[in-house]
């Protein structure tokens, strides 16, 4: 990503897995998206009894723009579903958004992790832009210190990164309770909920891995300098 040399080897296993991950997560949601659920809700209806059932009137329900673009806000108690989730009757929606409503659970019982990543943001943003320019002007200028502050900032970007993958997989396993609970979705659906979650889920260790593998990069090459 930052120099053409050998060291861009290290990256290719990342490549590799972010690529699978991305076909993955887009063959089984256009896959179950066309499968409609029993429960015969659209999204929207599903988040409100979600909502609900879990006293949590106080989220704000938005439609958004984008594809598979659904979020959930925790500063703004706001739960933006993207518009082929918010009308969509599939299991592929149903999954999407019991996953979010699942963020909005963690952040109304203070989940630990979700907390930690929310305090990171800001953090780890202004890491992001200082990491690669910081590390190429010690790098060009052998300025062992900076390339330190580079790596330093850089690892503050792999940190939020690990973190959301404990936040994203307990939101899938609340998901699923959360459908099964509220008798929204059937015995037989809960594979295809499950499928669904777990595809989406895998982009996120793709991230670990990338981030994880570009720092080890930064220091291979800061050694090398050295």
């Amino acid at each position: 990503m930052f120099f053409f040399d050998s060291t861009i080897i290290i990256l290719i296993p990342a490549i590799v897995l972010t690529l699978y991950a991305q076909y993955k997560v887009k063959t089984v949601y256009v896959k179950y998206s066309k499968i409609l659920s029993k429960s015969g809700l659209i999204g929207k209806e599903i988040a409100q009894e979600l909502l609900l059932q879990n006293n949590l009137g106080n989220i704000e329900i938005e439609l958004i723009e984008g594809n598979l673009s659904d979020h959930y806000d925790p500063r703004k108690k706001r739960l933006g579903l993207s518009q082929g989730v918010y009308y969509g009757k599939s299991l592929a929606a149903q999954g999407i958004v019991a996953h979010e409503i699942g963020h909005a659970l963690q952040d109304a019982e203070k989940y630990f992790p979700l907390a930690l990543r929310s305090n990171l943001v800001p953090v780890t943003n202004i890491g992001s832009r200082m990491a690669v320019p910081l590390f190429l002007i010690g790098f060009i200028f052998s300025l062992p210190g900076l390339m330190e502050i580079g790596i330093i900032a850089f690892s503050l970007a792999v940190l939020f990164q690990v973190v959301t993958l404990p936040v994203e997989f307990d939101a899938s396993k609340r998901a699923v309770g959360l459908l099964i609970r509220a008798n929204i979705i059937s015995n037989a659906e809960i594979n295809s909920v499950k499928k669904v979650l777990n595809a989406a889920a895998f982009t996120y260790v793709a991230a670990v891995a990338v981030a994880v593998l570009h720092l080890l990069r930064l220091i291979v090459l800061r050694n090398r300098r050295g």
